[in-house]
């Protein structure tokens, strides 16, 4: 259902608004590369600082672009469950393929309640859900037996596991089953990941490098572990150098680059990528033929 380079989009911005035909760009040229599906509205696309109408409006545009050649992934993750089930609605009407959820950030609920919140969800929507673990910004770790939980709801498909630990892989799938989706959130760890089991990877890097990123992914998925850990060797650098400053201020920085005139305005309290941060992403992008 859901596999392969999936990029966790920028949403472009200037003069503090969504600029629209910048995005519809950028979500062309990621299907054009070989992207398998995408995911608007996530932490890379800045979605904390959006409002729910620009919310809806850049998944809107998303699916309108895509037309059906690949998934779209609605964020809809809020630390407010009846936010987030506004958002799973306005999701599902603007033709979202799924939807990933976040939970916890601030709250810091315990298993009990992330597995009731899920449940509040699947309830309330639909939507294919796929579960975004990420402890380290969200604070809260959904542990291995909570997520097996979480993975009977009728709608819950998979997890995004940003939890960097890669026996999570096969612990979860021995716990939710062979058919549960596991994209892994840390390009750098996407080899590995999918070695033991995963079938993608949610990417910051893909928005630079969709065409690398989607061969790389293919490769694993046919089995060419060779080609893939060359891949990999080529992307390391630009994977590290994306997370020199908060993200995605380098990425949007990287997409400047290779990519004239895409804009680097980001909406407070992010501001532009330092110095250094844009050194180490120029000599990334030299180093992976892409500068």
């Amino acid at each position: 259902m859901f596999f392969g380079s999936i990029p966790a989009l920028v949403t472009p911005f200037s003069g503090g608004r969504v600029a629209e035909d910048t995005f519809r760009e950028l979500v062309e040229w990621q299907i054009a590369e070989g992207s398998n599906a995408l995911v608007p509205c996530g932490t890379t696309g800045e979605s904390a600082t959006m409002s729910a109408t620009e919310q809806r409006r850049v998944i809107e545009i998303a699916v309108e672009v895509a037309a059906g050649r690949v998934p779209v992934i609605a964020g809809c993750g809020s630390n407010n469950v009846e936010h987030a089930i506004e958002y799973l609605h306005a999701a599902k009407d603007a033709g979202a393929d799924a939807a990933l959820i976040v939970m916890g950030y601030y709250n810091r609920p315990s298993q009990a309640g992330m597995l009731a919140a899920f449940k509040a969800l699947s309830v309330a929507s639909a939507l294919p859900i796929i579960v975004y673990n990420i402890p380290g910004r969200a604070v809260v770790d959904i542990s291995v037996e909570t997520l097996a939980e979480i993975g009977k709801l009728a709608n819950v498909v998979g997890v995004k596991d940003a939890t960097g630990n890669l026996g999570r892989v096969t612990a979860q799938r021995l716990a939710s089953g062979e058919e549960f989706i596991q994209l892994s959130g840390n390009d750098e760890t996407a080899l590995a990941f999918n070695a033991v089991g995963g079938v993608g990877c949610i990417s910051v890097t893909a928005n630079v490098a969709p065409r690398l990123c989607a061969d790389f992914q293919k490769a694993t998925r046919e089995g060419r572990w060779d080609d893939a850990l060359k891949l990999q060797d080529r992307l390391f650098p630009l994977h590290t150098a994306l997370f020199t400053d908060a993200s995605p201020g380098p990425v949007k920085y990287a997409l400047s680059r290779i990519r004239p005139g895409f804009p680097t305005d980001l909406r407070l309290p992010l501001v532009e990528a330092s110095d250094a941060s844009k050194r180490a992403v120029d000599e990334a992008l030299e180093r992976a033929g892409l500068a």
